[in-house]
């Protein structure tokens, strides 16, 4: 009954679970919200200063939420005889106090709108169309949970996890198709570049390692020869490809980047302007196969064939067999190469061009109306114009919580400092599946409704999975053709796009669940495909390294031109040519340091595969290996799938391959005696060998290596360390995550030396394991080198290996005299592994001395 001010506020922590479901929210919430209130008197000074942080910088300020209950009486005031109603001020005049407050407000005497919302967010960080999207999505949420309206997708509160509730508004899904696509009268000859374009230019752009060679990727050159017995008019030709060139202007478009605005432009070159070169157009003739190699090998990896300033993006190279034709006919000896520069050509534009080289050769004319035909430049405007809200909001959901900046653990062979160059030169490893294997592919995925696409990326994923120590979080690139509207069939252009594909698979799925989620997540993709690389990586500006582009995964379908598979041209026709140039696979670029392709032939019902590798973290040694393991599994899931025989969770496959199993069945069938002293502990046995061969090699990695006497002098440095500053004690857990090294081996051994438990850390595992396993073992230190020590928070005390070997100051007047009095015998725990963890939460196995010198004995 006391006037006065009584409201308080309060920090409200929810820290919820994507997979749970509504009604497991709801039981969450009540249970937070009693604990809060049972507290609720304590003021928020107490807290802020109990935090030692003041309220100027609060994030929790910034938004708020309410719940207000309003009385019968609340909006009616009597006095007498004479009633008041309350009027509400106008919204305009309204003050936000707080970034973003939602506050609901709930009376019980209305009828039919007893609950209603009130959104209020700042000026200064909302527009206003922004804050009316917000509060449709926030109305949509609640009609997706209670409405009984068929036309809504409602959800199961109870099963649905919260991470399916759709934020995206009936008419966003469908923004794409709303488009339409048509000449922009007001655009003539000047617009800005298409994001495909401009994603091009900016890769084109990148600064490679000074002083190495570069061959660029973005030639595309097609070679063709004529069928045997026919020939072709080289006057005709030429007039046909000037036809094209007239109607498809994106053949002779410029690209300049104008630095006063910071942007890329495009500028169609004007036909009637007669200083101006629309094509180049060349003939040259060979006598060699050495010669003509040479002559692809020009056309498809020289740089400086194009010019984008002056707008010459496509040749035609005419190369004769000996000489020239008087008559100007060409033969079945000659060959004919079209070239383009990719920023204004996809492959999908290659069957648009042959369509109008045959009519062009044959009627001399293409028909079209140059005034309402649909150019690659009006599809740039109408691109930069597209409302794309629905496919941000699909993209921000899709790589929430995604640690896009932390590289997959792929089998590297070295590791790319932050401040190293990328050379972009990989090696490259292709394999056909095989006429039997394709057949049982194609015929699985016919007989099943399954795109074949999906049916690989499936196998790829759990492949990916295997490599990378089992990481269940994949995410990827992949590489589109965003023609997604049936007007843009129809133009030469770059279409292509780069889109992430997040897989976030479960250990314990068998194949047809992960091939489900995958289906769902490429459809769901696929659809949204048209919003730009950019935009998306612009919604993570805190990202300067995205991670999901060094890893790319592409599915190619195309037909194949070989069994008679020709084109026509006129009267004659044209036989694809290979490019059988003598290029060092090791040149050839690419932007992703691990690519995986998938072709498939459609007139041949073939697959095969290509691997390409950045040299600059691969050996191709090991991309071999990996092409090995991939063709293996390959093979072993077809059989499976096929016989419908896969019945167990993918975290039971193997990548071992038949060598390595027999390899491992034959080193632990070994049984030879091991003749040395009575049964000791491993650094015992160490130092027996360094008494008895102290200048024999004890340890050799690549160039390095140690005799038993020098590797026996580090290991007593570092334990001697560890006990004087660490006070390392008898069987306290000592953890390591160190690379493959000779620091490996002395900090695993000065372990054991100083007593304590050794207890090895793979620096591919993802951060949560690492701190999860050093939270069960209880470890207070942690040995590392250079590599690996930004695996851990500031939390976790770290030991540089390395830095302490290479201070031999610290150990001018060392006493290794007191390595003698560290008591360990047979029994005392050598060291202690984990499982995967793949079938739940990782176990830890600890091994004693007694059981690894058994161990020994059977392996010596």
């Amino acid at each position: 009954n006391i006037m006065g001010m009584f409201v308080s506020t309060l920090p409200y922590r929810l820290q919820l679970d994507r997979h749970c479901s509504f009604d497991d929210l709801v039981k969450y919430v009540q249970e937070k919200c009693l604990s809060i209130l049972e507290h609720s008197h304590y003021p928020l000074q107490y807290i802020l200063a109990n935090l030692h942080i003041n309220q100027s910088n609060i994030s929790f300020f910034e938004t708020v939420y309410d719940f207000i209950t309003l009385s019968s009486q609340s909006d009616e005031l009597s006095l007498g005889e004479a009633s008041f109603k309350q009027v509400s001020l106008e919204r305009s005049f309204e003050v936000a106090k707080f970034d973003f407050m939602l506050m609901f407000v709930y009376n019980p005497i209305l009828e039919n709108n007893r609950l209603s919302f009130r959104l209020t967010c700042s000026h200064d960080l909302f527009d206003e169309i922004t804050v009316i999207n917000i509060g449709r999505r926030l109305e949509y949420c609640f009609q997706q949970l209670f409405s009984s309206n068929e036309t809504i997708n409602q959800i199961d509160t109870g099963f649905t996890f919260m991470s399916k509730l759709d934020l995206i508004l009936s008419g966003e899904t469908q923004e794409m198709e709303d488009v339409i696509f048509c000449r922009q009268s007001h655009i003539m000859n000047e617009a800005p570049a298409s994001f495909s374009q401009s994603r091009l230019w900016h890769n084109e752009s990148m600064h490679f390692t000074p002083n190495i060679s570069q061959i660029t990727i973005y030639n595309m050159p097609f070679l063709y020869r004529l069928h045997s017995h026919h020939t072709l008019s080289v006057q005709h030709l030429r007039h046909a490809l000037e036809l094209i060139v007239t109607k498809h202007q994106s053949l002779r478009t410029s690209l300049i980047f104008h630095t006063e605005t910071d942007r890329l432009l495009q500028r169609i070159i004007d036909i009637k302007d007669k200083n101006r070169q629309l094509l180049t157009f060349i003939e040259s003739t060979y006598e060699t196969h050495e010669q003509l190699n040479d002559i692809i090998h020009e056309e498809k990896y020289n740089p400086h064939l194009f010019d984008l300033s002056q707008g010459l993006v496509f040749r035609c190279h005419l190369v004769h067999y000996k000489q020239i034709s008087s008559n100007h006919l060409l033969s079945h000896k000659d060959v004919v190469i079209f070239n383009f520069h990719h920023s204004v050509f996809d492959y999908p534009s290659m069957n648009i061009f042959l369509h109008d080289l045959n009519q062009a050769y044959t009627t001399g004319q293409l028909l079209y109306d140059d005034n309402t035909n649909l150019r690659y430049l009006d599809y740039a405007v109408i691109e930069q114009q597209m409302s794309m809200t629905g496919a941000s909001m699909f993209w921000l959901d899709v790589l929430h919580d995604c640690k896009l900046d932390q590289s997959l653990s792929l089998p590297f062979d070295r590791y790319r400092l932050a401040n190293e160059h990328r050379t972009c030169q990989t090696t490259s490893i292709s394999f056909d599946f095989g006429q039997d294997l394709s057949h049982d592919f194609l015929l699985h995925a016919s007989s099943n409704d399954i795109s074949l696409e999906h049916l690989t990326f499936a196998i790829n994923f759990i492949f990916l999975f295997k490599i990378t120590n089992e990481q269940t979080d994949l995410c990827i690139s992949m590489n589109i053709d965003n023609r997604y509207k049936d007007e843009l069939n129809s133009i030469i252009g770059l279409f292509e796009n780069i889109i992430p594909v997040r897989c976030q698979l479960d250990p314990h799925w068998w194949f047809h669940q992960l091939l489900e989620h995958v289906q769902e997540i490429t459809t769901k993709s696929r659809k949204y495909s048209y919003f730009p690389l950019q935009h998306i990586l612009k919604q993570h500006p805190h990202i300067s390294k995205h991670a999901f582009l060094e890893t790319s995964l592409e599915f190619i379908s195309y037909k194949s031109y070989k069994d008679n598979n020709t084109i026509r041209i006129g009267d004659s026709q044209l036989l694809p040519g290979s490019f059988s140039s003598n290029i060092n696979e090791d040149e050839i670029l690419s932007a992703s340091d691990f690519s995986l392709f998938i072709h498939h032939y459609m007139n041949m019902n073939q697959l095969s595969c290509t691997i390409n590798a950045s040299l600059d973290l691969f050996n191709r040694e090991t991309v071999e290996k990996i092409s090995q393991r991939f063709h293996f599994i390959i093979h072993k899931l077809s059989a499976s799938i096929i016989d419908n025989q896969m019945k167990k969770p993918i975290y039971e496959l193997s990548l071992t391959l038949s060598d390595e199993q027999y390899l491992i069945q034959s080193m632990n069938n070994t049984q030879i005696s091991f003749s040395s002293s009575p049964l000791t502990c491993i650094h015992h046995e160490f130092v027996y060998q360094v008494m008895k061969h102290p200048q024999k090699l004890a340890v050799e990695l690549d160039e390095q290596s140690l005799a038993y006497a020098e590797l026996f002098g580090y290991v007593q440095m570092l334990a001697v360390h560890l006990l004087d500053e660490y006070g390392i004690i008898p069987s306290e857990v000592i953890s390591q995550c160190v690379e493959r090294s000779l620091s490996m081996i002395i900090g695993m051994m000065a372990i054991e030396m100083a007593g304590g438990i050794y207890f090895p850390l793979s620096f591919r595992d993802p951060e949560n394991r690492l701190h999860m396993l050093l939270e069960q073992t209880q470890t207070r230190l942690v040995l590392s080198h250079y590599l690996t020590k930004n695996k851990f928070n500031d939390t976790i005390t770290m030991l540089n290996i390395d830095s302490i070997l290479v201070n031999n100051n610290l150990f001018q007047h060392i006493n290794f005299d007191q390595l003698s009095s560290v008591h360990v015998n047979i029994d005392s725990i050598a060291y202690i592994i984990f499982t995967s963890g793949s079938t739940g939460m990782p176990k830890g196995v600890s091994i004693q001395f007694a059981i690894q010198l058994a161990h020994n004995q059977g392996n010596e």
